[in-house]
């Protein structure tokens, strides 16, 4: 980067230099060096992530994960709170045990999706999205997928749909939530909502950790 400044410096005061050092930035951004640590930053994210999801009691104390949680398991832990607040501690244990058994197959597919990074994505971090967005429109809808009859398998394991339906029954609320007369809580909609909120707080975790470090690691490509 040195050699660009020094170039600038011998043509300052005019408009071309601002123009070659940007064009400097952005060359150097998208070469491999700047592909390589774009990669090493998401890369280290994961890890953060996945060090978090393979142990149950980090799952279960980081804020990143309950902003991820999908307003519709919202809505039910706070009626279930009022109903059996015992319960909804119940379900944030399974849905942390859940956690720990997929986070191997949400890994490797975020691996992989990094080591695929190209040039045109690096340009587009350069220009403002973020890298995690770009990881997540490439991995979000396949994650989910993946995970979600593991998610399933885990929570049926417990009986924790059971559960909760006995404890929701002869209530409403389901029917003004999930839409017509549903009574009762499916199955596959309660896992595919764990999944949506393993997922989110996976890449919630994997930004907030971009944000703590693209400064010191982008700075000198101009991001």
């Amino acid at each position: 980067m040195k050699k660009y400044i020094i170039a600038t410096a011998l043509i300052i005061g005019t408009g071309a230099a601002i123009t070659t050092t940007v064009q400097s930035c952005t060359s150097i951004a998208t070469s491999d060096m700047g592909l390589s640590i774009i990669k090493r930053m998401l890369l280290n994210g994961i890890d953060k992530g996945a060090g978090i999801y393979g142990n149950k009691e980090a799952f279960l104390q980081n804020n990143m994960v309950d902003k991820a949680l999908p307003k519709e398991l919202r809505d039910i832990n706070s009626m279930l709170e009022k109903i059996s607040p015992s319960l909804v501690a119940k379900e944030r244990d399974y849905i942390a045990q859940a956690a720990v058994y997929t986070v191997n197959i949400s890994k490797p597919i975020l691996q992989g999706a990094v080591n695929s990074l190209n040039a045109q994505d690096v340009t587009r971090i350069i220009q403002g999205t973020t890298a995690t967005q770009i990881l997540k429109e490439k991995t979000s809808q396949q994650l989910i997928a993946a995970i979600s009859p593991k998610v399933d398998e885990k929570l049926n394991e417990y009986g924790i749909v059971k559960t909760i339906n006995t404890a929701l029954a002869g209530n409403n609320f389901l029917g003004n939530l999930l839409g017509g007369n549903k009574s009762t809580v499916n199955s596959g909609g309660l896992s595919q909502l764990a999944s949506e909120q393993l997922v989110n707080g996976l890449f919630n975790i994997i930004e907030d950790y971009e944000h703590q470090n693209s400064k010191s690691l982008l700075g000198p490509f101009g991001k």
